[in-house]
């Protein structure tokens, strides 16, 4: 990167101490714990995983929006009133 580039994603994230503790508590949360009582710890930690990545993914996408939303705001103004047309004749 040059010196004057910023990222092309600028959402903020986790410090990686954290991330990493995350990923180190769930290898770690099914150690000593029989194959069969395994399986459905590891289907709840992949689930509260899947959420937790989902829940940071939605997050930042609507980031990204109000951050298009400012450094356009033409096009983010044409948007809302097609939105207004829409619900404009929408029928219930």
């Amino acid at each position: 990167m040059a010196d004057g580039e910023q990222r092309r994603n600028p959402a903020p994230r986790a410090p990686r101490k954290e991330r990493d503790a995350e990923g180190a508590a769930a290898a770690t949360s099914t150690a000593g714990v029989p194959d069969a009582a395994r399986g459905d710890e590891d289907a709840q930690e992949s689930d509260a995983a899947r959420r937790r990545r989902r829940a940071q993914f939605l997050r930042e996408l609507h980031e990204a929006k109000q951050l298009r939303d400012r450094v356009q705001p033409r096009r983010a103004r044409a948007a809302r009133m097609r939105q207004q047309m829409r619900m404009r004749t929408f029928r219930w």
